[in-house]
């Protein structure tokens, strides 16, 4: 699904920060993907996924052209973002097609989250209906490639109960002490798509940690693939310890390349793309999980804005990270005056 700009008439409203925001962070991220794509195009084996690496491409191209013109409309800064500097088509394939299939899946997630956040935001309609849709119809297309290949990553199957029931007891809670109550089906999905993300993390981080120039880089990978195998544990044991099976990890996924096909500032904004779903997939899980000790296994989070923020320290070092769009400084603009 296309934007039809026709239908959606907005150049006598000013941009709100919501808009800003989305449209900014949505341009970071299509400028990245498409290098990220371009790059597993030219080193494409499989000719059925062929077609939905194509459509996600043309999707993000569509996205950034229409933000353009959104931006040159209320006289915005065009962002830089990332182009054909930051990816190297010539250099050996870092990743599998297999891995492809399953990555092109999980950035349509991504996209579908923000899509979320976007039409919850913002009064535009030519800015919320902007990442939704395709977001939508890619994760269909890429679920159907994976469900074909038998790739697709199936949450447990449950039995069917008897008939319905009603807690009765407060150890419905217990998770620390005395006997625990089986895993609801809610909590056993987020325990399986958060290792299920975690894993695809790791090959990723891998990936970049064999590839990385900088040793600071290098090194932030490192700790990246460490903390996600840490968290894969803690979250697929849950689902062992209840007789329940994990996801397959991934790591036979990432070549032995050492050349790098992506830049060092391309390759931290990714990871920061991956660490801020993260802290919002455990966030959700806590909100849902209801056993006490499934609260304290998503106290993950900490380690993960700790990791964050030495990201952010090295891009800055580095002078890799855009200013986003902010307020005026009005106390800087008093001192100018």
């Amino acid at each position: 699904m296309s934007v039809d700009k026709k239908q959606f008439m907005h150049n006598d409203i000013r941009l709100t920060a919501g808009e800003l925001a989305v449209l900014w962070s949505q341009y970071q991220a299509d400028t990245m993907v498409i290098c990220v794509l371009k790059h597993f195009g030219a080193k494409l084996e499989d000719p059925d996924i062929h077609p939905v690496l194509q459509f996600a491409i043309e999707k993000a191209l569509n996205h950034i052209k229409v933000i353009r013109e959104i931006f040159n409309s209320d006289k915005y800064p065009i962002p830089i973002g990332f182009n054909d500097s930051d990816v190297n088509v010539d250099a050996p394939r870092l990743f599998s097609d297999v891995f492809l299939a399953m990555y092109l899946r999980h950035m349509a997630m991504l996209g579908m989250t923000a899509g979320a956040i976007a039409v919850g935001m913002c009064a535009r309609s030519d800015v919320s209906i902007i990442i939704m849709a395709d977001a939508v119809e890619l994760h269909d297309k890429a679920r159907k490639l994976l469900l074909g290949k038998g790739l697709y990553s199936r949450s447990p199957a449950l039995s069917t109960p008897d008939k319905v029931e009603f807690v009765s007891k407060q150890s419905f809670l217990t998770g620390f002490f005395g006997e625990k109550r089986s895993l609801t089906a809610m909590e056993i999905a987020h325990l399986f798509f958060n290792s299920s993300t975690n894993i695809l993390g790791k090959a990723l981080m891998m990936g970049f940690a064999q590839v990385a120039g900088s040793p600071d880089v290098k090194d932030f990978m490192q700790r990246g693939k460490n903390i996600s195998s840490k968290h894969i544990k803690l979250l697929s044991d849950m689902l062992i310890k209840e007789d329940l099976p994990a996801p397959m990890t991934c790591e036979s996924t990432v070549t032995d390349s050492t050349t790098a096909p992506f830049s060092d500032k391309l390759m931290m904004f990714h990871t920061n793309i991956m660490i801020a779903q993260g802290i919002g997939n455990y966030s959700g899980a806590i909100a849902v999980s209801q056993r006490r000790d499934m609260g304290l296994l998503y106290r993950l989070i900490p380690e993960i804005g700790l990791y964050a923020e030495d990201r952010l320290k090295i891009m800055i070092e580095n002078q890799w990270m855009e200013e986003p769009p902010q307020a005026n400084n009005r106390d800087a603009i008093v001192k100018k005056s």
